[in-house]
């Protein structure tokens, strides 16, 4: 192909008078070239006037279009590959042709079958949400980060929040937090069908709500929409998000020593991209997130309770089973029938009106979760369980704790571990700092049992000095005071005692 240079000199030599003949002989071009350069000014490309045609392949294309229509229904990675297709016919069909044809009609069909897209403007006031995934260290541990992504189309403006799992009360979190960082609630928002949203889509494309959803969107009177099942360009603006966050949030791997540490970060992340005017637009991001927010409507009074409900019941060692996981309730409600309250962080349980124990939520499977308090009542009855129980095995108590048991134990023996159950249960009704304050003083004064350590942590809490009476303690060493006489008080005086 010659250049445009070319063509240039060629067409301004003949343009000055030259002949298409000599012009072909000075620049050693075909005339039929130099004909060519006078009719275009630039080249023109090369140009099929007729279809390529392909003599081996025509009488198998049938075969090839029913093959790859048959993979509509199969699972992309089980599809037919080119050469796949190539090796068939060789194989079954007796086609002599090479690969490469082959692989160019594939190629060309797969052209033709691809979507094309409308350009879509986005009214003020409303959003889309969605899950993404990326990797996150927590606290020196490498967790997969669930994160959910709010985006408003109009303006570009953003929230991301993240989780250990994309439960349905993580979905209905991030919203109430979403809501929270715009301090407003949009007029409808576009999700897809996950099934922590979608129960069921029904046959007339109507969809089944999931319950704590549907009571969610109750709450804040939201207009609910929704893309088709695997299209995800239906709700393009909050995918590009995801895509967005997880290039630029998340590399390199986000490490902080808690989720909440984490979230605060992604939320000023959001609120710092604002500040940005993307390609097309002249404004920023927060000047069109005006528009956004007028046309939205005002929070409700107080937000939604984000949790999931369920029912159980205690089993014979106070454990009560939630999404696999078993949490402990005192022993006091043992075989009863309980409620639980599954947020995003703890895991609540009652029992009628009655909150009876709050536990941290776990995310692993068949994990049991004690409170140690929950068993003291009972292990004080059956002591000798004491060294064995499975809640107690991972207590680490403050040591002053284990030199209170050690010294209780060795003046009063099995007697003494009991009553070291009894100070342990006082963490039922005070705090693990002020109970250790009281052990640090009931062992500083030598007063080592039950009463003393309850009298100088109510001190403790309420404040005031202690006043222990020593004679209620017959197994405490009693130190022997004598009265102080005149004489002796004389003789310090004189100077005469050393």
């Amino acid at each position: 192909m010659f250049t445009v240079d070319m063509y240039r000199k060629v067409r301004l030599t003949c343009a000055e008078g030259m002949s298409q003949r000599e012009a072909a002989r000075r620049f050693g071009i075909s005339r039929d070239s130099v004909k060519k350069m006078l009719s275009f000014s630039v080249p023109p490309g090369y140009r099929r006037t007729s279809p390529m045609k392909r003599p081996k392949l025509d009488g198998f294309t049938e075969i090839i279009d029913a093959w790859i229509d048959a993979d509509r229904s199969i699972h992309r990675k089980q599809r037919h590959t080119a050469k796949r297709v190539f090796e068939r016919l060789r194989d079954e069909h007796g086609f002599t042709g090479g690969y490469t044809i082959v692989k160019d009609y594939m190629r060309e069909h797969e052209r033709r079958g691809r979507e094309m897209f409308v350009p879509l403007t986005h009214p003020p006031g409303h959003a889309q949400a969605d899950f993404g995934e990326a990797l996150v260290i927590i606290d020196g541990v490498e967790r997969k980060a669930h994160f959910f992504a709010f985006d408003l189309p109009h303006s570009d403006a953003c929230y991301i929040r993240a989780y250990p799992a994309a439960t349905s009360e993580a979905w209905v979190d991030g919203h109430a937090h979403a809501f929270g960082f715009f301090g407003r609630v949009p007029v409808s928002v576009l999700y897809d069908n996950d099934k922590c949203l979608v129960a069921q889509i029904l046959p007339d494309g109507t969809r089944k709500r999931a319950r704590l959803f549907s009571g969610f969107l109750s709450h804040y009177l939201i207009r609910d929409r929704y893309g088709r099942p695997g299209k995800g360009n239906d709700k393009g603006g909050v995918e590009g998000l995801v895509g967005y966050v997880r290039r630029n949030f998340m590399v390199p791997v986000p490490r902080f020593p808690s989720w909440v540490a984490l979230n605060a970060w992604l939320e000023e992340r959001c609120r710092k991209r604002q500040d940005d005017v993307l390609r097309g637009h002249t404004e920023t991001i927060r000047g069109r997130l005006a528009r956004d927010l007028d046309a939205m409507v005002e929070l409700p009074p107080a937000p939604f309770d984000a949790c999931d409900q369920a029912a159980g019941r205690v089993n014979s060692q106070a454990l009560v089973r939630y999404k696999t996981n078993d949490y402990s309730v005192p022993v006091a409600y043992g075989h009863r029938e309980v409620w639980l309250r599954g947020y995003v962080d703890e895991v609540a349980i009652g029992c009628g009106g009655d909150l009876i124990a709050r536990h941290p939520r776990s995310y692993e499977r068949e994990d049991v979760i004690f409170d140690p308090v929950h068993y003291l009542p009972l292990i004080e009855q059956k002591i000798n369980a004491f060294d064995q129980a499975a809640p107690l095995a991972e207590w680490n108590l403050p040591p002053e704790f284990e030199t209170l048991r050690r010294l209780m134990e060795a003046r009063m023996l099995k007697a003494g571990r009991r009553e070291f159950v009894q100070v342990l249960r006082l963490l039922e009704a005070f705090a693990l700092d002020d109970l250790h304050a009281a052990v640090n003083t009931a062992l500083r004064m030598g007063a080592i049992g039950f009463d003393a350590v309850k009298h100088l942590v109510l001190c403790q809490v309420e404040r005031r000095p202690p006043k222990l009476d020593l004679d209620v303690y017959p197994y405490l060493p009693r130190a022997d005071v004598a009265k102080t006489s005149a004489a002796s008080y004389m003789s310090l005086v004189s100077g005469e005692v050393r």
